[in-house]
């Protein structure tokens, strides 16, 4: 990466000193040389989560992927789950001026909706299923799990008075409200969630995986007016966890086992799990934060590595080896780049030490632990040289990032969500977006490139 000459660094002003439209203003003047790919989606309702499913097809120039998102209504229509159609540009392939020329109050032709779930209650998150990426497991405003066989469901309209959708399967266990703590195991059909009760639940649907299609394709034939939320079947825990003090804010599967996992909540703690030893914490770190927890990722590329974020603004990085069963450990790193609560935190499938962050301050920073301690020599200007590790500002939404979500099969790009009632009165704001590879890729790679180019120009210019 090439380091910002001080020119500049001219007339770019402090992110975290501007007003959220003159912040944006400048953001969008940057569109054409921060990002290969840029689609800006305009939500008519709120949307809580965002996953990437499956690749469709590939084309020449674009790939067509499954989306999931949410809609959170106020009432007058049903909340639904949705299953959308993206399209995503090939690296290299679109013209700057074409990425930068976007409407913010309109839908984005690359994002089309398939097919629409009326959902019994809110949709607070949205987990695929690695195993089967027919399968989603959704966490709304009551004490239950709902998983989907997405591919079976019927399409809905959202109208006032529709019956609300059946899902396949109901996960029971809670004893209050578990909104938002949920993972789906990549190795196993295991599904994690966490709630208001303080406890973290496990259960296994192997032996209702093979049979979801088929009861969801005898249902449809029911009347569609009937309950069929009620009708669903259902299943208890196979492990109920207790150790938190408060409410479990998320939690995470260890990538390579499917007997470890981790959970955060608002008792400022960090536990990991072992259910060959137990149900009572094999790990637990008593103040891992100064505040409360709200999302935590473990590393698919190095397992000795987790992530936490909090509402104390920061983001922590945990190595499990130096923690212990006295709740001792201190993280190897703090990361400082925001100004509001940490909503969501991710590694990058696509390099080991790189991850990002969105929070409430309407950011999503991408980060990479082996700059830190070094000089920032990031190609965005807005990056100021006092957040260490801080490379990347994705300042495209106006009010709170949600939740975000990189794309494994499609290198460095990532969807993100913000909700933006409180700002613009609006519903939310979808974006599909990839950096600039100049932007990430090894200096020393980036440098001969140029040096090409300009060989090429001026050979050019000789030519004429």
């Amino acid at each position: 990466m090439m380091k910002d000459s001080p020119k500049k660094e001219e007339g770019v002003s402090n992110p975290n000193s501007m007003s959220v439209e003159d912040r944006y203003t400048q953001w969008k003047s940057l569109v054409p040389v921060l990002y290969d790919w840029l689609a800006n989606h305009n939500l008519v309702w709120p949307s809580q989560s965002c996953r990437w499913g499956s690749v469709i097809d590939h084309a020449t120039y674009k790939n067509r992927h499954r989306l999931y998102l949410s809609e959170q209504t106020d009432g007058t229509v049903p909340n639904t789950l949705v299953i959308a159609t993206c399209e995503v540009v090939k690296p290299r392939v679109a013209a700057a001026e074409h990425i930068a020329q976007f409407n913010e109050e309109a839908r984005s032709p690359f994002v089309k909706k398939h097919k629409t779930i009326l959902h019994p209650g809110e949709v607070n998150r949205i987990r695929e299923f690695a195993l089967n990426t027919n399968i989603v497991a959704t966490h709304t405003d009551s004490p239950h799990v709902l998983i989907w066989d997405v591919e079976s469901q019927p399409n809905r309209n959202a109208v006032l008075g529709a019956p609300v959708s059946r899902p396949d399967l109901v996960l029971t266990g809670h004893k209050d409200n578990a909104e938002f703590a949920l993972a789906m195991c990549s190795t196993e059909p295991f599904v994690l969630s966490g709630g208001r009760d303080k406890l973290v639940v496990l259960w296994s649907i192997h032996d209702h995986i093979a049979t979801l299609a088929t009861e969801a394709g005898a249902n449809v034939k029911q009347d569609s007016n009937s309950e069929k939320a009620t009708e669903s079947s259902s299943i208890g825990p196979r492990g109920i966890y207790r150790g938190h003090k408060d409410t479990v804010e998320d939690v995470q599967f260890c990538p390579s086992s499917a007997q470890e996992f981790c959970s955060v909540g608002d008792d400022s703690c960090l536990i990991l799990w072992d259910v060959r030893v137990g149900s009572t914490p094999a790990v637990k770190v008593e103040k891992a934060h100064d505040g409360d927890l709200h999302c935590v990722d473990w590393s698919s590329h190095d397992i000795n590595f987790i992530l936490t974020g909090s509402a104390d603004n920061t983001v922590h990085m945990f190595d499990r080896r130096k923690l212990n069963s006295r709740g001792v450990g201190s993280p190897v790193y703090k990361f400082e780049g925001h100004d509001a609560a940490v909503l969501c935190v991710q590694w990058c499938p696509d390099k080991s030490s790189v991850f990002g962050s969105c929070a409430e301050d309407g950011i999503l920073n991408i980060w990479d632990t082996d700059k830190v301690g070094k000089t920032s020599d990031s190609a965005d200007p807005t990056v100021s040289n006092t957040s260490p590790g801080l490379f990347f500002r994705h300042a495209g939404h106006r009010d709170k990032v949600v939740d975000f979500h990189w794309n494994a099969s499609d290198p460095w790009t990532i969807v993100s969500v913000s909700d933006d009632c409180a700002s613009t009165g609006g519903g939310g704001t979808l974006q599909i977006w990839r950096m600039l590879d100049l932007i990430y890729r090894p200096e020393e790679e980036v440098m001969a490139e140029l040096d090409t180019l300009k060989s090429h120009i001026i050979g050019c210019d000789i030519d004429t």
